[in-house]
């Protein structure tokens, strides 16, 4: 099972703090970092204020060698599809071909209003059109076009460059995330344009239905269900006994018990045997929520005692 090492920089953290936590999973041995994709905190002024995701991604595309790099996720409200598509390509070059997009519908509004984004009510025709226009584009020949011409968006003649280093079924392009808690159309969009299904805090005894929908969406149009990769995200809070987990749920603001029904808590045991569980539902992804960025003993204890215990 892959360990991602996810954050939330607009609960407050600099740049500089983000690069301290790549390169802590970097070295300590986990799969990925993954950062939000939003401009406005939740319950909390977010000092010092928010970090462009795209515009961090570049600069830890530099600044680490292994570790993949990505967004959950960012928001079809912020970017056009073509500016998208040209932004991921890049950040995918400058990293060496180790980016993925996670793509969503956003839901915040609060954080449109302030910073003066459009926000429609209807959002889900965005999704479906910015996933095809993007995968469209990277995956267009080289010295061909792209054209589209969508209810929200119109594409005329692009050259459809630049292109990312990977490649996806035989084109190129980077691995798209998609996820959420719809029954139907969700699950049908990740069967047609994602590598990844992902499943964001969801209730625990929901994630065998929503994953089973996922699957039966690659059935219905013929894409083996072991093709999508299956994922879950889930808060992150370990200590290496019930003192040190109840100071790292202290330092969050969250209480144990929640901690416990909600996510991976409490002591590494008992979060391995939460991973082996979520593992046997199908799972070979799980990011962790880590919320505060500054504590960087609480990676290295999930890599020491929780990582070699998954196999």
């Amino acid at each position: 099972m892959e360990l991602r090492v996810f954050t939330e920089p607009q609960q407050g953290a600099t740049y500089d703090d983000l690069l301290r936590v790549a390169r802590a999973t970097e070295d300590l041995g986990f799969d990925a970092f993954f950062r939000s994709d939003h401009y406005l905190g939740m319950g909390t002024p977010g000092l010092p204020g928010p970090t462009d995701a795209w515009t961090t991604l570049a600069g830890l595309a530099r600044e680490t060698s292994r570790i993949r790099l990505g967004t959950l996720v960012s928001s079809v409200t912020y970017r056009y599809p073509g500016i998208l598509a040209i932004q991921v390509a890049q950040v995918d070059q400058m990293s060496g071909g180790r980016v993925e997009l996670g793509l969503g519908t956003g839901w915040f509004e609060q954080e449109h209003t302030a910073y003066g984004i459009p926000f429609p009510a209807k959002r889900f025709g965005l999704l479906e059109e910015q996933l095809e226009i993007v995968t469209g584009l990277w995956g267009t020949e080289v010295g061909g076009s792209y054209s589209f011409a969508g209810e929200h968006y119109t594409l005329t003649d692009s050259p459809a460059l630049p292109k990312p280093t990977q490649q996806v079924h035989g084109k190129p392009g980077v691995p798209v995330i998609v996820g959420g808690n719809g029954p139907t159309r969700t699950p049908a969009l990740a069967a047609r344009f994602a590598s990844e299904f992902n499943l964001a805090f969801p209730e625990l005894d929901t994630i065998e239905t929503k994953f089973a929908r996922a699957r039966a969406a690659c059935d219905e149009i013929g894409r083996p269900a072991d093709d999508l990769v299956l994922s879950a995200a889930l808060v992150l809070c370990v200590g290496k006994d019930e003192q040190e987990f109840e100071r790292r749920a202290a330092a969050i603001g969250r209480e144990p018990a929640e901690l416990r029904e909600h996510g991976l808590a409490g002591t590494p045991d008992q979060v391995v045997e939460r991973l082996e569980w979520l593992r046997g539902l199908g799972a070979r992804r799980v990011y962790l929520q880590v919320l505060d960025l500054a504590d960087l003993d609480h990676l290295e204890l999930v890599a020491s005692e929780v990582a070699p215990q998954l196999g």
